[in-house]
């Protein structure tokens, strides 16, 4: 199951984009044996539109047909780090050939996209800007990947 984050905005080069493109490589190396990945980033210039319901139809461009979709929104189910491992894996088991994760601009997603996705999630309670965000969304993508391949890379 190739797995996709779309999002509002670009992640130029400083720490933010070493960590996202370590974590995905990892993944992408991690996931290959789980019959997961690789993972992709679609980035959306949030110049273009400055209000969620303008962003929702440029979002909603970068993802994938028939994709199982996850908004990410502070208003979400938070899951621990297990948990969304499971998510991943119970996804792809059911033949999910993509999955999407949306991450919002300034404002955070349009209801809209809310709505449709499969699952509304939370990385906390507390709202993040996009690039952390992304940060701990490819971290959290990578450390499913060797929960479920039983790497020590994780410790409850």
């Amino acid at each position: 199951m190739r797995l996709h984050i779309c999002a509002m905005g670009r992640v130029r080069k400083g720490p933010e984009r070493a960590l996202i493109d370590d974590y995905l490589k990892r993944f992408n190396r991690a996931g290959r044996a789980l019959s997961l990945g690789p993972c992709e980033e679609h980035e959306v210039d949030e110049r273009k539109a400055t209000t969620p319901q303008a962003q929702a139809p440029l979002l909603g461009r970068a993802i994938p047909e028939g994709a199982y979709l996850v908004a990410l929104d502070e208003r979400g189910t938070a899951l621990s780090s297990p948990e969304f491992a499971r998510l991943l894996a119970q996804t792809r088991d059911k033949g999910a050939r993509d999955m999407a994760f949306l991450i919002g601009g300034a404002d955070g997603l349009a209801t809209e996209l809310r709505t449709r996705a499969n699952s509304v999630l939370s990385l906390s309670t507390m709202v993040w800007p996009h690039m952390l965000a992304r940060v701990m969304l490819a971290e959290q993508i990578y450390r499913a990947a060797t929960i479920l391949s039983g790497s020590p890379y994780h410790r409850d």
